[in-house]
């Protein structure tokens, strides 16, 4: 959600005129996040988000549209797609897709207390069942493939033990078929930046343009990465359990699940491990943006890597 597309008020004013929403009163760059361009806007009938998409094409837009109108209307609090006066989700300005959600309320906490880790594992669930309903399927963009691709493009920024460790995860997550495990909508990147509070109450789930068709346990794992991990890399204990527990309410979880989760939370390290320095060694430009740090998830790999057994017992 950086500034890469600069968007002047006349070019706004127009684009406003293809929407029922009002007239444009003020709009306002967002910082936060890495990939699209992202715009507070708003008009004389309230508050909105513009996206102008800086990667994924016209073609590739209305799984992730669409997906989240039906999230919406499941009850998932996630923003809904604004049609056009066409009843299209998605226009072009500045040669960008764009397209309008609604603006939630909320904020963004740094330092999630239990209540708040409960809500969303137990939102999350809840949306992993409300998926089951959509019927488009899109393939995860950044699953081995790309794992694969990146790591060789990074290779050269690593020291040597680094990049033995990046080889040797690779080649561990290849040996684990995750084939039998349940499968569905995933958000793929459900960090605290992309979650909503007022107060302990879950009001909103943003930034689905990584979500995909893919094993939901793994959704549950980078969740938990993030939420639920200490300053060492090692797993709060009361809180992933918690999660987990929450989680399992909405949606049982198996046993099958049960023995793959140290995988899944190794494989969610590796991915934001990879990212985060593929965004470190090859930054875009923009106006506001924002780079974080890959050490971080280094070191939730590291310790991933070495206390499996410990993981185990992280589990309601």
């Amino acid at each position: 959600m950086s500034v890469y597309t600069r968007i002047e008020r006349d070019e706004l004013e127009q684009f406003l005129t293809e929407y029922s929403i009002g007239e444009l009163v003020e709009y306002e760059g967002i910082s936060a996040g890495i990939e699209n361009t992202n715009y507070f806007v708003t008009t004389t009938q309230g508050q909105y988000v513009l996206t102008l998409f800086e990667a994924l094409s016209m073609d590739e837009l209305p799984y992730f549209l669409d997906m989240t109108a039906h999230l919406a209307d499941e009850g998932i609090p996630c923003p809904h797609p604004i049609p056009d006066n066409n009843n299209h989700y998605l226009r072009k300005l500045n040669g960008k897709p764009a397209a309008f959600v609604t603006r939630l309320k909320g904020i963004n906490v740094i330092n999630p207390n239990i209540e708040q880790v409960i809500a969303l594992g137990s939102q999350l669930g809840c949306m992993h069942v409300a998926g089951q309903g959509f019927k488009q399927s899109r393939d995860n963009a950044r699953g081995l493939k790309w794992w694969v691709e990146t790591s060789k493009k990074v290779s050269s920024k690593l020291s040597d033990d680094e990049l033995k460790m990046l080889e040797n995860e690779i080649e561990f997550q290849k040996l684990h078929d995750r084939s039998d495990l349940p499968t569905g909508i995933i958000h793929a990147d459900m960090f605290r930046d992309n979650v909503m509070f007022t107060d302990n109450t879950l009001t909103g789930i943003i930034d689905f343009y990584y979500a995909c068709n893919d094993v939901l346990l793994y959704d549950i794992a980078v969740t938990v990465n993030d939420w639920c991990s200490t300053e060492d890399g090692s797993l709060d204990e009361e809180k992933t359990i918690a999660f987990v527990r929450a989680y399992h309410e909405k949606r049982p979880l198996s046993e099958q699940e049960h023995s793959m989760w140290p995988v899944m939370l190794r494989a969610g390290a590796l991915r934001f491990w990879l990212s985060r320095l593929h965004d470190l060694h090859f930054p875009r430009d923009g106006e506001l943006t924002h780079t974080k740090n890959p050490d971080a998830f280094k070191n939730i790999l590291l310790h991933h890597r070495e206390h499996e057994s410990l993981i185990l017992k992280l589990w309601p």
